[in-house]
């Protein structure tokens, strides 16, 4: 992707920057807040549901719904658990289907966990959307994914082995252990570490369950289990800002490459400070943006779902759904020195 394109789909979007989406975070684990009416017909009442409230990286996405949401003319409403975990959305789920919203947008922490309170809401006539993280295809309706597992992962291997020669030991730090989209990427960089990178080493996995202290004590332990280690991926925003603050000012910045999925803002500092030379991710208020378009062209009936459907996303132009329910938004982006700076998100 080049620096030109992903300029143009942050058109727009990108506006609504990181600070502004903190405020969603307020609204409090049962709140939620109005969109703006439009011209374009009830879309009705949209209702996100990420992984946990105060995440940085979903009150980006969010914003990014809240912002499509009010272009459509419905009612956006936010609401989740303020920590993850397999069951933590279950009752989220269960009140948005009897309060009768017309769909709700969720990343997922289980990918079964909150399949059978899913089930009941489409049932009831919910229209569900994941994104960022699915669950089993047969939960949901559509899922609207930030890139392709496998570019992710190969991006997050090959950013990792070009910073340490392409040789020593690493180790991953994730999110939850039950994550759909963090275990997807870790079986495929350890695929893709073997098949391509013979004298890299993982030797460890550890999971910081989304949790800024638990990520920064995970690294801390990585670092003191393994003297050796050369290098860590975090695929995970918190994970990999966690990591940062903790080479940051320890003896091993600048020995111990780190890698991963990040936001400009959080990272920028330790970009232009040394401590991280590069990081990937996507723009999460385009991936909140889309999730909201493809709920609301279910909910009224423009497309079904099915493979060869295409919908018009806003500023983000026309998308297709592909095999399995997938809306596939783009490939990840690197942000190093060179363009850290250029983006508020």
């Amino acid at each position: 992707m080049t620096m030109t394109s992903i300029n143009r789909r942050l058109t727009g979007v990108a506006a609504v920057t990181l600070a502004g989406a903190l405020a969603l975070a307020a609204c409090g684990s049962s709140g939620g807040s109005s969109g703006g009416s439009g011209g374009k017909g009830d879309a009705g009442t949209i209702t996100f549901l990420p992984k946990n409230l105060g995440n940085p990286y979903f009150d980006a996405s969010d914003a990014g719904g809240k912002k499509a949401v009010g272009e459509l003319g419905g009612t956006y409403s936010e609401v989740g658990p303020d920590t993850a975990g397999p069951d933590a959305q279950v009752s989220f789920i269960n009140t948005a289907a009897q309060q009768g919203v017309k769909a709700l947008v969720i990343s997922a922490d289980d990918p079964k966990a909150p399949c059978d309170a899913l089930q009941q809401a489409r049932s009831a006539g919910t229209k569900i959307v994941t994104f960022d993280s699915d669950t089993d295809a047969s939960c949901r309706d559509l899922f609207v994914n930030q890139a392709s597992a496998a570019g992710i992962a190969k991006s997050e291997v090959d950013l990792l082995a070009k910073q340490i020669g392409d040789s020593g030991e690493v180790a991953i730090l994730s999110a939850a252990a039950n994550a759909t989209n963090q275990n997807t990427w870790i079986d495929l960089m350890k695929k893709d570490l073997a098949a391509s990178h013979p004298n890299i080493k993982l030797v460890d996995v550890v999971y910081g369950n989304d949790d800024d202290q638990t990520s920064f004590d995970k690294t801390a332990a990585l670092l003191s289990d393994h003297p050796n280690l050369k290098g860590i991926i975090s695929p995970t925003t918190v994970g990999i800002a966690a990591a940062a603050r903790y080479l940051d000012t320890s003896s091993y910045k600048g020995k111990v490459a780190l890698t991963g999925l990040g936001t400009p803002s959080q990272m920028r500092k330790y970009v232009e400070d040394g401590t991280v030379t590069s990081f990937a991710l996507w723009n999460p208020n385009d991936l909140g943006y889309l999730a909201a378009y493809a709920a609301d062209a279910l909910v009224k009936g423009t497309i079904t779902g099915k493979q060869g459907d295409t919908f018009t996303a806003g500023t983000l132009g026309k998308h297709t759904v592909g095999a399995n329910g997938e809306v596939l938004l783009g490939d990840p982006f690197v942000f190093d020195k060179t363009n850290v700076a250029q983006f508020n998100f």
